[in-house]
């Protein structure tokens, strides 16, 4: 079948079906890799709760403690699990696991080997609304909630997932040139 679009670029610009086809294993590849990344990242996060809940009081400790680094941990904005505190706050929580849910779900409306970035004022929006909820509580107009809170992590995070997914196909391209000689 012919490509169109192939055709309608110019003759420097071409590429065969078997670099598509590489490029296109490629990418998901890449997307396969971050899915598994944030997936352990995520299960990292849970981990203290369920190290604690089978005893390894030490280990559990340990990885609340790392994640200390990166998060208040303030224990009224946590998420628990079998009575025990997540790693990070519900926000930073939603924020991971909205990236984990825009790699699962980028494929299913976009393109994988398309490394076109969306505009970037889809991403500058993600982050309104959790502006928003922070700066009407800091100025005391109304104190943001757990709902608040969760929500506007996983906007941000879904967001920044659609970003960080053609980023890294497009490095992976420059590292790794899927090209043959016959195709240059």
């Amino acid at each position: 079948m012919i490509d169109l679009e192939e055709m309608a670029r110019g003759a420097d610009e071409y590429r065969s079906i078997y670099t598509t086809g590489v490029l296109r294993r490629q990418a998901a590849r890449v997307v396969a890799a971050t899915g598994l990344v944030t997936a352990a990242w995520l299960l990292l996060i849970i981990s203290p709760s369920l190290l604690h809940a089978a005893g390894h009081d030490a280990a559990a400790g340990s990885v609340f403690g790392f994640f200390g680094y990166i998060c208040h941990q303030i224990p009224e904005r946590s998420f628990y699990a079998f009575g025990h505190q997540f790693g990070v706050c519900s926000r930073c929580f939603a924020v991971y696991a909205g990236l984990f849910a825009a790699v699962v779900a980028y494929p299913l409306w976009r393109s994988v080997e398309n490394i076109e970035p969306l505009p970037r004022i889809w991403l500058l929006l993600s982050a309104v609304p959790m502006a928003i909820d922070w700066a009407l509580t800091v100025f005391g107009i109304w104190e943001n909630n757990f709902l608040s809170r969760t929500l506007t992590g996983l906007i941000l995070g879904f967001a920044c997932g659609t970003y960080i997914i053609p980023a890294l196909v497009e490095i992976t391209r420059n590292f790794r040139s899927p090209v043959r000689s016959a195709d240059a």
